[in-house]
């Protein structure tokens, strides 16, 4: 690996820290029950550090829900050669978007409802990684298949995991109280998804 790839593979360890203990604080103290000061300390890194990263601790917490991309575009870069790409999407999401992952964004997103300055923190996470997947699905894709049908596809893709995270299809994850019995497990949600992504609704 290159300097230039080493620095920026600890430029994001640090930015990931950081975003991991604003995240915990959050959730143990609430938005308003800590300083950027709390964050550095507990990450171990200096106030300096933490600004050469984020602008402000809410855009720290909102960070926390992208750790996992890399992860899992080169997951399905790996496995896209010789097999379908619905089925090489369906294969990463099983391995990369866990349950725990699941909740972790789910619980920002909660976080967001309680705490309305972190709102438009998440959302600009969000688009951000909404805009990187499309475009790494895009380069793994290659010429294989029509851009129509990978930005459909994208679409798609995006509005099943959202109706997962902000609540509107009842799939149990980790820390949920109280389950309903009609809720699924993520891998039966997973199955059930794609099954309708390959026959229809």
């Amino acid at each position: 690996m290159s300097r230039t790839g080493l620095r920026e593979k600890k430029r994001a360890a640090t930015a990931q820290a950081l975003a991991e203990s604003a995240f915990e604080l959050a959730k143990e103290r609430g938005l308003d029950g800590f300083v950027i000061d709390d964050v550095a300390q507990r990450a171990g890194y200096s106030r300096r550090t933490f600004a050469n990263h984020y602008p402000c601790k809410e855009a720290a917490v909102a960070s926390v829900a992208y750790s996992g991309l890399d992860a899992a575009s080169d997951a399905l870069e790996k496995l896209s050669g010789g097999v379908p790409l619905l089925d090489a999407i369906h294969a990463v999401l099983r391995l990369q978007l866990t349950r725990a992952t699941l909740s972790r964004m789910r619980e920002v997103i909660g976080l967001s409802r309680r705490f309305p300055s972190l709102e438009p923190y998440v959302h600009s996470v969000h688009h951000r990684m909404r805009l990187e997947a499309e475009q790494r699905l895009r380069s793994v894709a290659g010429d294989r298949y029509p851009q129509a049908y990978v930005s459909l596809l994208f679409g798609a893709l995006y509005g099943m995991v959202t109706s997962a995270l902000e609540g509107l299809v009842d799939v149990r994850l980790p820390g949920d109280r109280r389950p309903s019995p009609q809720s699924m497990e993520f891998e039966q949600f997973l199955d059930l998804a794609f099954r309708h992504l390959r026959t229809g609704f």
